[in-house]
């Protein structure tokens, strides 16, 4: 299988990170592409018609594209259980939103200051982009804890992916702040060595 990624993309990491738990590194071989909203990247069109990072081209089967798509393939290939069934199969599925929705949330933070143009920029749609990440954390912190804490999903690792990048890309705004249970548990689960073998560069 070949994974098209880019090391900065939060989606990729992760499915990288699922790739270290599930030990199917040795399956993949990477192929960095890199593009933006504005610049797709170059070729990947014919394997992403929409043109995003993660994608992967299988020898069996249509290149997959969506990071949760790509996830819940690797776990299926591997049976290990971090899409869970029952109830907990649900949580473990709003945890994921909720972490790709704080994700979306801060790319599209990250484009308004990079993409646009200073003069057309709009601090009004940066804020509101920033106020849902505030009350995912403040939900996360209220109420998801337990199931953080509890046995390795999906959901963990999207939400651990998702504070990583805000910390990559928005720090100075602080989402710890009122999110002590949270951010205790995203100090200790970005020590597994699958959060560490991930890290962006700089």
């Amino acid at each position: 299988m070949k994974l098209f990624y880019s090391p900065t993309s939060p989606y990729v990491r992760k499915v990288m990170v699922i790739l270290h738990e599930t030990d199917q590194l040795q399956d993949v071989s990477l192929e960095e592409t890199s593009g933006t909203p504005l610049a797709p990247a170059t070729g990947l069109a014919a394997k992403n018609p929409l043109t995003k990072v993660p994608a992967l081209e299988r020898p069996d089967g249509c290149t997959l594209y969506d990071s949760r798509v790509i996830c819940r393939f690797l776990d299926a290939r591997a049976d290990a259980g971090l899409y869970p069934s029952g109830a907990r199969g649900w949580e473990t599925q709003t945890l994921e939103a909720t972490g790709d929705g704080i994700t979306d949330a801060a790319l599209l933070m990250t484009y308004e200051s990079r993409l646009r143009p200073e003069a057309q920029q709009m601090e009004a749609f940066v804020d509101g982009q920033w106020a849902k990440i505030e009350n995912a954390c403040a939900a996360l912190n209220a109420r998801w804890i337990s199931h953080l804490s509890g046995p390795l999903d999906a959901g963990q690792i999207a939400v651990a992916c998702a504070l990583a990048y805000v910390d990559f890309r928005h720090d100075a705004r602080g989402w710890r702040k009122g999110n002590d249970a949270l951010a205790n548990w995203y100090a200790s689960f970005a020590e597994r060595d699958s959060m560490t073998a991930t890290v962006p560069p700089a």
